[in-house]
């Protein structure tokens, strides 16, 4: 199947799982996870209606940027960890951060965009499994709530929300608790109605569990693999 044909496929499952959870579709989007992709099936995707975009690596997109920054009405997201030293070009190059996941980090971004004289959009990665091979901060920790409190420091950046990639299972119901567990971390928050801290956005949901993730309440869902096919492995 094309590109095309594979979009119009995933925005059907999207539907029906709203219609499931009886949600509207205008309160879920769909990003694209384009890591690894080349640009010109970022193109082929953007042509099928495709305007959210989701990249792993600020080297790897910068390598794609200057063949892409024509398209008008995109956004492109950071989706992958980010080391601090590669704040500045972070800012520069993306619409948004999907993986604060630390003080420091926020600090760094919130200088990096202070210098280019813009405000990011950001949310707040959570390890809703505890997996050390994986990033973000701990439900409950003193790292999230140091973010929550130091966000009205940081007047460059906008807090928006949460995100997450729970434990991996070929069961997608094994995934449910997990983004239970998120939405409960973020209505908590909301209910505190902290000063720079919104809890809109609700980013969980990948290829293989997105519908899951929707019934459960994302906002956000990131697809790749049934957009664009299987990844090719980098190093």
């Amino acid at each position: 199947m094309s590109i095309a044909e594979n979009i119009i496929q995933v925005q059907e499952r999207i539907a029906s799982a709203a219609s499931r959870a009886g949600r509207s579709l205008e309160g879920i989007s769909l990003m694209a996870v384009s890591k690894t992709c080349s640009a010109e099936s970022i193109r082929e995707g953007y042509g099928a209606g495709l305007r959210v975009f989701g990249e792993n690596r600020v080297q790897e997109f910068s390598s794609k940027y200057e063949a892409l920054k024509d398209l008008p009405g995109t956004s492109w997201h950071l989706i992958g960890h980010l080391q601090t030293n590669k704040a500045a070009k972070a800012a520069e190059l993306f619409d948004a951060i999907d993986t604060v996941d630390s003080v420091r980090m926020a600090e760094k971004m919130n200088a990096a965009a202070e210098a280019l004289g813009k405000t990011l959009p950001v949310l707040i990665e959570v390890n809703v499994g505890g997996e050390l091979a994986k990033n973000g901060v701990s439900p409950n920790s003193e790292e999230l709530k140091k973010i929550l409190q130091g966000a009205p420091e940081w007047e460059h950046l906008r807090i928006e929300g949460l995100m997450t990639v729970p434990p991996y299972s070929d069961d997608p119901e094994h995934a449910r608790p997990y983004f239970q567990m998120l939405r409960k971390i973020r209505d908590g928050v909301a209910a505190r109605k902290l000063e720079q801290v919104g809890m809109d956005s609700l980013s969980m949901g990948m290829s293989h569990d997105f519908e899951v993730a929707i019934e459960e309440g994302s906002t956000c869902v990131r697809v790749g693999t049934a957009i664009f096919g299987k990844r090719v492995t980098t190093p």
